[in-house]
């Protein structure tokens, strides 16, 4: 395993180009655009789930697995760690409910970034 050098640098977790300076969320500045915009569209949720989906991707609690379509998600307390899909499907205990919950809704807007 090689050390890290100076120069190099992290990737945006949603397009995987080289960031210039290091972001706490894990996205480049197009991206978190992106993903902003399409939280700002949304006008058929709660604002109070669109607003807790947005702190969870200013956190960098959205974990992209497999090419932005299923998502490892933080727990608000830190303790858990759920499986996601920008699909809507959720194992958090409101998702097993089948309950919309705003570790679905995060997925969305990123995979529709």
């Amino acid at each position: 395993m090689r050390a890290k050098k100076a120069t190099d640098h992290a990737r945006c977790l949603k397009c995987r180009r080289p960031l210039r300076k290091p972001s706490p969320d894990g996205y480049g500045p197009k991206c978190r655009l992106m993903v902003r915009r399409n939280a700002r569209k949304d006008a058929t949720n709660p604002k109070w789930l669109v607003a807790k989906a947005l702190e969870l991707l200013e956190l960098g609690a959205l974990i992209p697995l497999r090419q932005n379509r299923i998502f490892l998600v933080v727990a608000d307390d830190g303790t858990e760690v759920y499986r996601t899909a920008a699909t809507g499907q959720c194992n958090c205990p409101a998702g097993l409910r089948s309950v919309r919950c705003y570790h679905a809704l995060a997925a969305q807007y990123v995979a529709a970034a």
